[in-house]
């Protein structure tokens, strides 16, 4: 059983190895500078779902920062200060 396991991560690494090799050779290649964005969006996206509106628009605030600053501390310090004030305000 630990033999298996152990030849299905090998397996896994080594097709995401030579995966990776051809994915920077193709015409796809532009999207891996994106990429750890695309997955903070992804991650964010799902945890909005099903919240209620004060996070909406903590959230909203917070990409409003983030576009007019374009600095990732000042983005979640807006984002967190934005979302205790308006659980403050409408509690």
């Amino acid at each position: 059983m630990i033999a298996g396991l152990a030849v299905a991560t090998f397996a896994t690494r080594l097709l995401g190895f030579l995966a990776g090799d051809r994915l920077r050779q193709s015409r796809f290649a532009f999207v891996l500078d994106d990429l750890p964005g695309l997955i903070v969006v992804a991650l964010v996206a799902t945890s909005l779902a099903g919240t209620e509106a004060t996070t909406w628009i903590a959230a909203a605030l917070a990409v409003a920062i983030a576009w007019v600053s374009n600095n990732v501390v000042v983005t979640m310090g807006g984002g967190l200060a934005a979302y205790v004030a308006l659980a403050l305000l409408i509690g």
